[in-house]
């Protein structure tokens, strides 16, 4: 049986989750670079094709609500495996698939159970000491936007130098890996016994309790949701006049925001020691500051880079910020307010995805710049409200 106790005694154990963290969340972008190819292969419309980066996001969601939450009742060391080892099938589907409607199949099965991430990381919040809670979220936080910014890349790496269905195959191999690795080294933790039913009476309870979660989440929610106006907008601007960018060098571009993604570690580090609003704060300026450079962009590809690594930096500030604070409010909840704050987060995903798109058919730049530019002052005033309610609180427990 092991224990995390101490992070650096434990830096196998903390590698295999980061990595487990960004593959399972990684698998579920995927098929995004990949539409062209998928139609072509199948023989269909761009239309059906592009159902299936939908179906990714809805199962995704619905894992979120349904799966998420059981990891307060279940036995995580054989809950955590469970899921990784069924998105594991879901992609051996999608390597496998014939047929577009089992492409989808196999897709719906990998997003539906790749929330196995968002099981492991309160998890490993159960595992630490309090004081290192921010240290670990952190941690695997890196790992999974990480796996999220390379997904992409190199499923469009791989189908052009081979095949589309290659990173399938590799990733459900590597998969099945870490889910045996993990089922082996993953620590004992205490579960409560409630049914299922119980799980969403108590979370309703809890977002109506918690007015911190409700504001944290709110936060995290207009935070993704102005990235994922550029998500939503960055081939068809880049692909267009001045730049006339082809599609590998929109992916490079991309890459940049690892650098946001591995900037999460260190971020948490100073949350456990009590600058979690600071840095909250750091995170919304940038988000702002990013729009600036988004605006301006038309006059050079570097500024349109600039802004993409500072807007990614800001999510990762803010997102950080948010899971270590969210994870102290009931420590017997961890993954009932990990449900509720990611479902959150994701539907504010997908509400900026699509005022990107419309605000792009609508208006071009200028209306994206200010959807965006909108959806990070929306973040940055439940930051406020949180400061307003909460902030000499954060500074009390810094102090002592």
């Amino acid at each position: 049986m092991h224990e995390i106790s101490d992070i650096s005694q434990n830096k196998k154990l903390l590698w295999l989750m980061a990595l487990a963290c960004g593959l399972t969340a990684g698998a579920n972008y995927f098929s995004q670079p990949l539409i062209h190819s998928i139609q072509q292969y199948f023989q269909v419309d761009a239309a059906q094709a592009q159902l299936t980066v939908t179906l990714a996001q809805l199962s995704y969601a619905l894992g979120l609500l349904l799966i998420v939450p059981l990891g307060d009742i279940a036995d995580k060391r054989k809950f955590i495996p469970t899921l990784m080892g069924l998105a594991g099938v879901g992609l051996c589907l999608c390597a496998c698939a014939i047929n577009l409607p089992m492409l989808w199949l196999g897709t719906m099965m990998t997003g539906l159970f790749s929330v196995a991430a968002q099981v492991l990381i309160p998890f490993a919040t159960m595992t630490v000491k309090p004081e290192k809670i921010g240290e670990v979220v952190g941690f695997l936080m890196s790992g999974l936007l990480v796996g999220i910014l390379l997904s992409t890349s190199l499923s469009g790496l791989l189908s052009n130098l081979f095949h589309w269905k290659l990173i399938y195959i590799m990733s459900a191999i590597l998969i099945f890996g870490l889910a045996y690795q993990l089922k082996r080294e993953l620590p004992y933790t205490m579960r409560q016994q409630m049914p299922y039913r119980e799980i969403f009476k108590s979370m309703a309870t809890l977002m109506i309790e918690e007015r911190r979660l409700n504001f944290r989440a709110y936060v995290g929610a207009g935070a993704f949701a102005s990235m994922s106006v550029i998500y939503s907008t960055i081939a068809v601007y880049l692909s267009a006049a001045p730049f006339h960018l082809a599609d590998s060098l929109i992916g490079m571009v991309s890459l940049v925001g690892v650098f946001g993604a591995l900037s999460a570690q260190y971020v948490g580090r100073y949350a456990d020691r009590g600058y979690g609003t600071l840095f909250t704060t750091l995170g919304c300026v940038l988000l702002l500051s990013s729009w600036l450079m988004f605006y301006f962009s038309s006059y050079s590809i570097w500024l349109y880079i600039a802004g993409f690594a500072t807007a990614n930096l800001g999510l990762a500030f803010v997102h950080s910020c948010n899971q270590n604070i969210i994870f102290r409010i009931r420590p017997t909840a961890k993954s009932r307010l990990n449900s509720i704050y990611m479902t959150l987060y994701f539907a504010g995903a997908a509400t900026g995805s699509a005022l990107g798109t419309y605000a792009w058919n609508h208006g071009g730049w200028l209306y994206t710049c200010l959807a965006g530019l909108g959806l990070a002052v929306f973040c940055s005033s439940f930051a406020l409200l949180d400061f307003i309610c909460y902030g000499r609180q954060a500074k009390t427990a810094q102090h002592t």
